[in-house]
């Protein structure tokens, strides 16, 4: 069931109860796949809503509103003497660079790569990704255009910034952030994926709570400043969220065409954004005082602009204010949480008649699905389920995932992130749906990654749908064995 970890104890903030019910009955209504949702409101938590099976402490992955984590170490680096934002980028590689230099290279500045004007054209993304140097492949990349010219939206712009900053302070980027921004917002040490060469990836990769994003916001909000301490100078914060490059030629949807700044999205009326694939942002409104951090599941980005959309309508255009009312005692708005529909899927009896698995060991051919999937074997005590996965022909490619027919089971499992395949916490749950098919449904909750396996038995014959809900590394399958024997 979805939880409401808290709801404001009074309405002094300034939001209404009508408003903030308002949101999420349209929530509900347009099937966002919001799982996480924290609303501040002058620093002071007004919604903090998270979906089951999703929870309040568990990290999750940022993709590309990373990006604006790395734009701050950019401003700390440069408040404190490390670069200046107009240093040219071959000056801090001079080992890495190719053996002809162009001019539009010479004139890249980190001003530049911070602001994705850096004279590119086109994705270079795949180019640089599939070598082990992404220093040097983002060096050897042609730049088509002068520098400052032209907007495109570069992911390994923002890896140079991190690898940049890493050469300059000697650091990790994680360790130079520690102590100066990480540490003063009360945040853990956290994850964030690195290239081949263990360069932090910058532009994607780091991990964080909902509630770690929504400080990041509140210090965004207060120009540099958390709790009294100076985190990166207002000069900066001016810099990265006032317009540095124009984004507006092409673009649709209304905020992805306000302007960009230091990794940042300008939006209507003032405010901004980092953001991140499938709906991970921070949305910050200067004007009303209100930061909102978000993660979600959501197949487009076009979605996202739905969701900003009913922010602006529902809650920052929100006329009804009482100031004096209870939003924890208000009945709408607490029969609206109740009502919005659960993703977890639900527990069902074990029919008559299933299929004896215990033991049994499926081979499939692993031509038949990209996952190189290969075997798969069940084990079953009374309720529960140990399925085995098979990638190859070693021990080291076999995966367990523990299941139970009666409850869902929290566990860790290997699976994707952005560029890595790290354990990390999964719910599962598990089904008959009918005497001859079972459904496994996992919830990578440190990611908007769901999982479905539907395998359907028929004899010594097993036929195995795989689907995933977003993904960029995965796509649907469907494959087809026969029972191997009956040893586990």
């Amino acid at each position: 069931m979805e939880r409401i970890i808290s709801i404001a104890k009074s309405g002094h903030q300034g939001l209404s109860a009508a408003a903030i019910n308002s949101f999420f009955t349209r929530l509900e209504q347009q099937a966002l796949e919001v799982n996480h949702f924290i609303l501040l409101k002058e620093g002071r938590s007004v919604a903090e809503w998270y979906r089951a099976p999703y929870r309040k402490e568990c990290l999750q992955l940022l993709y590309s509103l990373s990006k604006s984590f790395t734009s701050i170490a950019a401003g700390i680096a440069w408040d404190q003497g490390y670069l200046e934002l107009h240093d040219p980028v071959i000056s801090f590689f001079p080992d890495e660079l190719p053996g002809r230099v162009s001019p539009n290279l010479a004139k890249m500045t980190v001003h530049h790569l911070l602001s994705m004007s850096t004279g590119h054209l086109g994705n270079i993304y795949p180019a640089i990704a599939r070598e082990e140097n992404w220093v040097r492949a983002f060096l050897a990349q042609e730049v088509e255009l002068e520098p400052g010219e032209r907007y495109c939206y570069t992911t390994h712009a923002t890896y140079m910034v991190a690898a940049i900053i890493e050469k300059v302070t000697g650091q990790s980027l994680v360790d130079f952030l520690m102590p100066r921004l990480f540490e003063p917002l009360g945040i853990s040490r956290p994850t964030w994926e690195t290239c081949p060469m263990g360069i932090a990836a910058g532009g994607m990769g780091l991990s964080l709570t909902t509630a770690d994003v929504a400080k990041f916001g509140q210090m965004l909000l207060n120009r540099g400043m958390y709790e009294g301490k100076r985190i990166v100078s207002e000069r900066y914060i001016e810099l990265a969220t006032s317009e540095q490059s124009d984004n507006r030629p092409g673009v649709e949807r209304v905020d992805w065409a306000q302007g960009y700044g230091y990794q940042f999205h300008l939006c209507r009326r003032g405010c901004y954004r980092g953001d991140g694939s499938f709906g991970q942002m921070c949305f910050v409104t200067p004007r009303e005082n209100i930061v909102i951090a978000v993660n979600a599941s959501f197949k487009s980005m076009a979605r996202l602009q739905v969701l900003l959309d009913l922010i602006y309508e529902e809650l920052l255009d929100a006329k009804e204010i009482q100031q004096s009312e209870d939003l924890q005692d208000d009945p709408r708005l607490q029969q609206t949480i109740a009502s919005i529909s659960s993703k977890e899927p639900e527990i069902r009896p074990i029919p008559a008649g299933v299929p004896d698995l215990h033991l049994r060991t499926y081979g499939l051919s692993d031509n038949d699905n990209p996952q190189g999937l290969n075997r798969i074997g069940f084990r079953l005590r009374d309720s529960k389920l140990s399925l085995l996965l098979g990638y190859g022909r070693e021990e080291d490619s076999e995966q367990l995932l523990e299941l139970d027919f009666t409850q869902p089971v929290q566990t860790r499992h290997r699976f994707h992130k952005d560029l890595s395949m790290p354990l990390q916490e999964v719910v599962a749950y598990a089904a008959w749906l009918d005497k001859r098919t079972l459904r496994l449904n996992l919830y990578y909750i440190e990611t908007p990654y769901v999982v479905t396996y539907t395998m359907t038995f028929e004899g010594e014959s097993i036929d195995v749908q795989f689907q995933i809900n977003v993904s960029f590394h995965l796509s649907d399958y469907r494959a087809s064995g026969r029972l191997m024997n009956k040893k586990l």
